[in-house]
This record gives structure tokens, C-alpha cells and sequence, in this order.
């Protein structure tokens, strides 16, 4: 894992994803970085950052939406084979961050806002939390993630 990001290309005093690096840095290329958003509630749970300030993805050229796409996919299919989650969320929303940026998220029937969306009203209480349901360590998780990424 890298200890830290080289800062962006064409950084954004404006933008908070410019400005700067939060969650787990686990992997970035000249495009993209992918970090795992550091969520007691939804450990497994990873975002898929442009390295340029884009804020749509058609603005990206095809080969640059086919690479994002390669990326977000492959986060997807370690959740689907390392955890078996209900389901795998996927979003692009930007409504707050005007960077381009996915989440990739493992849902799970018991986790504590199934079957709202992450940021939904709170449905239940998790006894022990959700890491501990994950049957995997974050550091496993993320070994997984990143041998996936080196070759997408």
C-alpha cells in the first residue's frame, strides 16, 4: 500500500477530493487512485477516484470510461468472491463533491441500513459491529482489492 498519494495534476483549491487524500490509500496509477473510505458501518466499502478534477464521466474519453469501469468492476468482483454480500452498491453521484469519484460498497441483508442506501435512516443496530460479520480482515480485504486493481 502506498504511504501516501502524489497530489493531483490539475488540483482545485475548491475541491475537497483535490485538496485532499482521506480514507485508506490502497492503489493509484497516472488516473485513478482507489482508497477504502474508513465507515464502522460499511467496512468494505472502496472509492474509485479520478487523479484529474473531472466532474462528469462523459466528459472522460472512451478509453479513460472503459479504464474507470475496469477499475470499479474489479472492486466489485473481490466483494462478490471475498464476502458474499447481498449486494454490491455502485454510485457516481457527485452532488456533493463535484469530482468524479464511484463508490463501490458490499451490502449485507444485517448491516444497519439494509435495504436503504448507505446514507438512509439507520434500520437496525449490528451486535459487534460489521467488521466482525465480514468474515475477513480489512488488511486481507484490502491485499485482495489491490492484487485485483494491479491487474485490471
Amino acid at each position: 500500500m502506498p504511504a501516501d498519494f502524489e497530489p493531483l495534476h490539475d488540483a482545485r483549491a475548491d475541491c475537497v477530493l483535490c485538496r485532499q487524500h482521506t480514507g485508506v490509500p490502497l492503489w493509484q496509477d497516472a488516473a485513478w487512485r482507489v482508497i477504502r473510505a474508513e465507515d464502522g458501518d460499511f467496512p468494505a466499502y472502496y472509492r474509485v477516484i479520478a487523479r484529474h478534477h473531472v466532474g462528469e464521466f462523459s466528459a472522460l474519453l472512451a478509453p479513460e470510461r472503459q479504464r474507470c469501469m475496469d477499475l470499479v468492476c474489479a472492486i466489485e468482483r473481490v466483494l462478490i468472491d471475498c464476502l458474499r454480500p447481498t449486494k454490491v452498491n455502485l454510485a457516481a453521484l457527485g452532488n456533493m463533491v463535484p469530482h468524479l469519484h464511484w463508490h463501490v460498497i458490499a451490502r449485507f441483508d444485517w448491516d444497519s441500513r439494509f435495504p436503504q442506501a448507505v446514507w438512509g435512516p439507520r434500520q437496525r443496530e449490528v451486535p459487534g459491529g460489521a467488521l466482525a460479520l465480514l468474515g475477513l480482515s480489512l488488511d486481507e480485504l484490502d491485499a485482495a482489492v489491490v492484487e485485483a486493481l494491479a491487474s485490471a
